[in-house]
């Protein structure tokens, strides 16, 4: 469970107004309490912009900066006073008080495939015991009562030399997430884990490839522990479980989506996963992570080269597929229940390079913009600041473990819920402090 009451004055907080050492006041200890305990359950819905979205041509525009930092873009009005975005973010604009930005983040590292863990579980990544992303722990401390996976990702974004991002981790396989590796935008797209011809006996499904997946890795492993076994029947009965479910067959139908609202959405594969995370949220998916636009490659926001001829196209797409969700959330009565968030690994080097192929923005750690809406935190809000470049934070710095942290508490989990793995005990989440201005 979440940190509780007891545990807050044990731990040094005396007074309504005292903070715990994670970040915490009593009332929201108590909120938190709340949510633990038979509260409102929070989704989450998680747009990965992955290679490192660029803040400075986004959320963070510097117009009086010198032309190789500013770009070509310009900064407008929103619907919230005083806040400016970037001219190619028009529809997000007109929503800004659906979603709070944070211009004061920095991360761990600035390499892909690190950056990509890091940011999905709040910890460094460690080749040997990997940290569980939140949608696994999610998946471990809270129950799954609907006949939906509890935790899903649309689009496969492992890096080839680097663990999955946001998987089991030392928790193990049974509490990665269900990937879709299909085109949402596709024609024929279809979930086929999910059909089950009239007659068929139920047993046959266990061979099914896609939905076994996890159970053939463990089966080449040969069955060397004890823990195999008991694995084995969790995903066996999880298989069987979700074959049968008319209730998850129909939440990944898009055709019973009504063509205009589809096409405002996009009818690209960023727009209609994004409508497909707001449908498996509906059917009772907790956790929904969406590759934030695919290219040639997973790392389609990586813009060393040709920076501007790849946002010109991206943007756009980025810009209708959120104030989409966010607005259909909302009409919906979803958003107070569903957190939604849109980040990349890291951010983009204020100075732009001079590439051959076109000037472009190199990987950098130091600061970047992330936006949360939604989920009942404080939205319309702007968090922290950085440097007249976008190159430092000056004000409120956020870290990775302090956003982790913050998406713990709004799910109601426990950051410092301990677990052994290969003979270690291990937390959730070993460091990090909530975001209590937007609580």
């Amino acid at each position: 469970m979440a940190l509780n009451r007891r545990d807050f004055f044990r731990m040094g907080g005396l007074s309504l107004g005292a903070i715990s050492p994670l970040g915490l006041s009593l009332p929201e200890v108590l909120a938190n309490e709340a949510i633990s305990g038979g509260g409102k359950r929070i989704n989450i819905i998680f747009m990965f912009l992955q290679g490192g979205a660029s803040h400075i041509d986004m959320y963070d525009m510097k117009p009086d900066a010198p032309e190789e930092i500013r770009g070509k873009y310009n900064p407008v009005r929103t619907n919230i006073p005083g806040l400016h975005l970037s001219d190619q973010l028009p529809k997000l604009g007109q929503c800004a008080d659906k979603f709070s930005l944070i211009r004061s983040m920095h991360s761990f590292c600035s390499k892909h495939g690190e950056g990509d863990v890091d940011i999905m579980c709040g910890s460094p990544r460690d080749k040997n015991l990997q940290a569980p992303g939140i949608g696994a722990v999610l998946s471990l401390q809270q129950k799954q009562h609907a006949a939906v996976p509890p935790f899903v990702h649309l689009g496969d974004m492992k890096h080839p030399a680097h663990s999955a991002p946001g998987y089991g981790g030392y928790l193990g396989r049974a509490y990665d997430p269900f990937l879709i590796k299909q085109d949402a935008n596709a024609a024929d797209f279809s979930v086929r884990t999910f059909d089950s011809a009239e007659g068929v006996d139920v047993s046959r499904l266990a061979g099914r490839k896609d939905l076994l997946r996890s159970l053939d890795l463990f089966q080449a492993n040969r069955e060397k522990q004890l823990e195999f076994a008991r694995a084995h029947n969790a995903f066996t009965e999880k298989a069987l479980s979700l074959s049968t479910s008319t209730k998850a067959k129909e939440a990944f139908d898009l055709s019973k989506e009504p063509p205009k609202l589809r096409d405002t959405y996009g009818r690209n594969n960023v727009g209609q996963g994004m409508l497909l995370a707001r449908r498996l949220v509906e059917a009772g998916v907790r956790f929904v992570t969406i590759q934030g636009y695919q290219d040639t490659g997973i790392y389609a926001w990586d813009h060393h080269w040709g920076i501007y001829s790849h946002l010109d196209k991206q943007l756009p797409i980025y810009d209708s597929a959120y104030s989409a969700l966010l607005n259909d959330l909302d009409d919906r009565g979803l958003l107070e229940t569903t957190l939604v968030i849109t980040a990349g690994e890291f951010g983009r080097t204020p100075k732009l390079n001079k590439d051959k192929r076109g000037p472009g923005r190199d990987h950098w750690a130091d600061c970047f913009s992330l936006t949360m809406g939604g989920g009942g935190i404080k939205t319309g809000r702007v968090i922290g600041a950085s440097d007249k470049h976008g190159a430092v934070p000056t004000e409120r710095p956020v870290s990775i473990a302090d956003f982790a942290a913050t998406v713990y508490h709004v799910l109601g989990l426990d950051p410092g819920a301990e677990y052994v793995a290969q003979g270690r005990r291990m937390k959730m989440l070993p460091e990090g402090s909530v975001i209590r201005e937007l609580l």
